[in-house]
């Protein structure tokens, strides 16, 4: 893979990038209204995606960083955006291209204020693993393996100016209007401030490790102060083949359900007994290793649940909420679903497109064991949110509602979905968490 010996880091410079790219884009749409005259526009518009998702990656890829992130983000919405974004935008999960040997250095003796090789026995230069964020080196030390991560230069002072970038794309995808609209920006933002500090993210690694380790079928690495610092982590090099390759290969249902078991008391526990939980839950986070056990890494994610959200939104999920007209109504507000500035059109459409969706998506949680491998289901997810994401009724209404608490834990669920059903997990004990 071609790797990168400079990473645009000034506001101006990243700016630039991204206008760039944009203009890209605009040519696209260009060979676009030219391609509707003589193809079908359903063929036109998959090659616009095509190309549109083609050169906004290969524009994000080079930023690195926050935009790169937010991409990463979006990748986990299989049901918001096209198949070619998605597809595109999942490379971002651990497959960009990395810096080059002597930036690595150099990066890493800014961060240190030594040479990797007055501190290890061994350093590997070359990248194994290029994130959003950071890459990972092997190293070794006194006979162990070790995996060093460092973050991209620049990195973590770019997150704000970036975050300005992509706001207008964002609001306009999402439908989001209103002067409160900051609170969800100023969400995503302050979690990618904690993804880039890394000495949080140690912190965090043991605490998890601590909590979870008692959960069967998991394992954790473990992490070593004094060879981190702010912008780089060492930990135990974690033998084993992505979640991703794992899922493409394996043909045993009796280890998709005990790794899909063992995935789903993870994230159940942490929600419901610890209130904090590792929302970044992608195939780039997770590792089987040849006893069939899974690995979890990289903790930056974690977002804490405040109880004044952690009970309306479980309560919501209960069946008894989901078909008591007035209860249910009542928690859309607790939420922010509802808002008392809302038109008598607007509560009963969000009333209605609510109930639809939580109907479907808290399915789960209305029994003892869920088949996650069953592609019925999975395809009404899809077909609703594609059905919303097309409703004109829906674009003209205001799409900023809910908490901001719902940016992070949806998107858990979202990923966390995702990867029970790539696993073909199909006989697992929703409650099994509350055993250990």
């Amino acid at each position: 893979m071609k790797t990168i010996d400079k990473i645009p880091i000034s506001k101006i410079q990243r700016a630039t990038k991204l206008v760039q790219t944009g203009a890209k884009v605009g040519v696209n749409y260009i060979k676009y209204y030219g391609d509707k005259l003589v193809h079908s526009e359903s063929d036109a518009k998959e090659r616009l995606d095509q190309n549109n998702a083609d050169d906004i990656y290969d524009g994000l890829k080079k930023l690195k960083g926050s935009a790169l992130k937010v991409a990463q983000m979006l990748s986990m919405e299989k049901s918001i955006l096209p198949r070619a974004y998605v597809e595109k935008f999942s490379l971002a999960q651990f497959s960009v291209p990395p810096l080059s040997a002597p930036l690595v250095l150099k990066t890493f003796k800014k961060y240190f204020g030594k040479a990797p090789t007055e501190i290890f026995d061994e350093f590997n230069a070359t990248s194994v693993n290029a994130a959003s964020i950071g890459q990972v080196h092997v190293a070794k030390k006194d006979g162990k393996k070790l995996a060093v991560k460092i973050q991209y230069p620049g990195v973590a002072d770019s997150i704000a100016s970036d975050l300005a970038l992509v706001k207008p794309i964002a609001m306009s995808m999402f439908n989001i209007k209103g002067a409160d609209s900051d609170k969800y920006f100023k969400e995503v933002e302050h979690k990618l401030i904690e993804e880039t500090n890394y000495l949080l993210e140690i912190e965090q690694s043991k605490e998890i490790v601590n909590a979870c380790a008692h959960i069967d079928n998991i394992k954790f690495p473990a992490y070593y102060d004094e060879f981190s610092s702010e912008r780089i982590i060492t930990m135990d090099w974690m033998d084993g083949i992505h979640l991703s390759e794992f899922t493409e290969r394996n043909t045993d249902p009796v280890l998709a359900n005990k790794l899909g078991q063992a995935l789903w008391d993870f994230y159940m526990f942490q929600i419901h007994s610890l209130k904090k939980v590792h929302a970044d839950p992608h195939p780039g986070n997770f590792l089987v290793d040849e006893d069939a056990s899974l690995i979890a890494l990289d903790f930056g994610c974690m977002k804490i649940i405040p109880d004044d959200f952690y009970t309306p939104y479980f309560e919501l999920a209960q069946k008894e909420t989901i078909n008591d007209t007035e209860l249910f109504e009542r928690k859309l507000y607790e939420l922010e679903i509802l808002r008392d500035d809302d038109s008598t059109k607007e509560i009963l459409f969000f009333k209605d497109m609510f109930h639809e969706m939580l109907s479907l998506f808290t399915q789960p949680f209305h029994t003892e064991e869920f088949d996650f491998s069953n592609p019925d289901f999975f395809a009404q997810i899809s077909a609703l949110g594609e059905r919303y994401s097309k409703s004109t009724e829906l674009r003209k209404m205001n799409g900023n509602r809910g908490s901001k608490h719902f940016i992070y834990i949806n998107r858990t669920f979202f990923g966390l979905y995702n990867l029970m059903f790539d696993l073909k997990a199909s006989a697992i004990k929703i409650n099994n968490f509350e055993n250990l």
